[in-house]
């Protein structure tokens, strides 16, 4: 008997210290991670590339090593002249549908590791064939390598925001990048322009070529959708302060932390939304969150259309790339499973979208937000937000 105690002694000995030593190199591994920086801008035009190059030559100064991985110059001359002097790895030649395009040489990079590579245009999406999809995995890829990225982007291509940029812009935004990936970020710099400036700088040929200035100016360029972006990137980049002084200032143990669930459907566009929504809120308030999918019996594998069931992975996968966390549940009663969930992970806010106004669905969608109120009053500590 007191050998077998001494046993399970040893064995739980061993446990523990095998467990510091998996933190330990974890440790190790976030040490040895480049550092991020981004830079953000309302628009194109506003000198985000122009920023990154000035920062090389300032670096090349101090003697970092520090390489051009991908720039973007748009043919503007004054940024053209700064990429004289500072060393650049050159592109390699994909030829994809007869077409030969140039792409950035993801290998060629690790394998000169540089101390530093500015890596332009972080939203763009690799040619197919290539080995990450997007180019901010390109970025993940260095950056775990040891390597530190000066990358941009512009705000209209921040995921959680698409939804609400396309209805100012009234473009199609295809290119976006998950908000996780900025939260990877050591550093965020918005280059901000008044309205007024950057459009002066537009007329002067600037940006695009003058035969292009008259359409931008009657599109994207218009006053009222510039100062309503800029708002946007002020808002982000004061998110982005305020996560670190989260972290970075002792926490007070009696606040709990927020957690906040998002309850979606098989309606791919507001399951969209309701997601963009609650991975934006989830930025301000700095918290872990969830989606959460509830299967109903008349939602089997067999019932539910192929492109509703395209849609519904489609959407999975993006909570995931935006920070989310997915639960799917089989239940009969979706308010039961909402708050089983809710109760299991300490949920302190749940985000659901309103009913629309098609009469059945209305009804049955308000029956829903009835019973789920009634058992929210009762566990008296969830909030719940309707998303419009």
């Amino acid at each position: 008997m007191e050998e077998l105690v001494k046993f399970e002694e040893e064995e739980s000995s061993h446990e523990k210290n095998s467990g510091k030593v998996d933190y330990f190199l974890e440790m190790i591994q976030k040490s040895r991670r480049g550092k991020f920086k981004v830079y953000i801008g309302m628009a194109p035009g506003v000198g985000k590339t122009y920023r990154m190059l000035q920062e090389a030559h300032a670096m090349l100064k101090n003697e970092i090593d520090i390489v051009i991985g991908y720039i973007e110059s748009h043919n503007r001359t004054e940024t053209e002249a700064l990429v004289a002097g500072i060393p650049n790895i050159p592109r390699k030649n994909i030829f994809y549908k007869g077409k030969k395009i140039e792409e950035m040489d993801l290998n060629a990079i690790l394998v000169r590791h540089p101390e530093v590579v500015i890596v332009d245009e972080l939203a763009h999406s690799n040619i197919e064939g290539s080995k990450n999809e997007k180019r901010w995995e390109d970025v993940i890829e260095i950056l775990n390598a040891g390597i530190s990225v000066i990358s941009a982007i512009n705000i209209q291509h921040i995921e959680s925001l698409n939804e609400d940029v396309q209805e100012i812009t009234k473009a199609k935004i295809t290119e976006r990048v998950p908000d996780s990936v900025l939260k990877l970020a050591d550093e965020i710099v918005n280059i901000d322009l008044t309205a007024d400036d950057l459009l002066d700088r537009l007329r002067d040929g600037k940006i695009y070529d003058k035969a292009k200035v008259a359409i931008a100016l009657q599109n994207f360029f218009k006053q009222e959708t510039l100062l309503q972006l800029r708002e946007f990137a002020l808002r982000e980049v004061a998110l982005h302060v305020e996560r670190k002084i989260s972290l970075d200032l002792p926490k007070n143990s009696y606040l709990k932390a927020d957690r906040l669930m998002a309850c979606i459907s098989t309606n791919p566009d507001s399951a969209k939304m309701i997601i963009r929504k609650t991975a934006r809120l989830a930025s301000f308030y700095n918290c872990k969150w969830y989606v959460l999918y509830v299967q109903k019996p008349q939602e089997s594998g067999e019932r539910i259309s192929s492109i509703l069931g395209k849609e519904l992975i489609a959407n999975f996968k993006m909570a995931t790339q935006m920070g989310g966390e997915v639960i799917k549940l089989k239940h009969h009663s979706i308010v039961d499973a909402i708050m089983d969930v809710a109760f299991k992970e300490e949920i302190t806010f749940i985000c659901i979208g309103a009913p629309r106004f098609h009469y059945i669905k209305f009804l049955f969608g308000l029956n829903i937000l009835n019973k789920l109120l009634k058992k929210i009053v009762l566990a008296e500590t969830i909030d719940i937000m309707v998303l419009s």
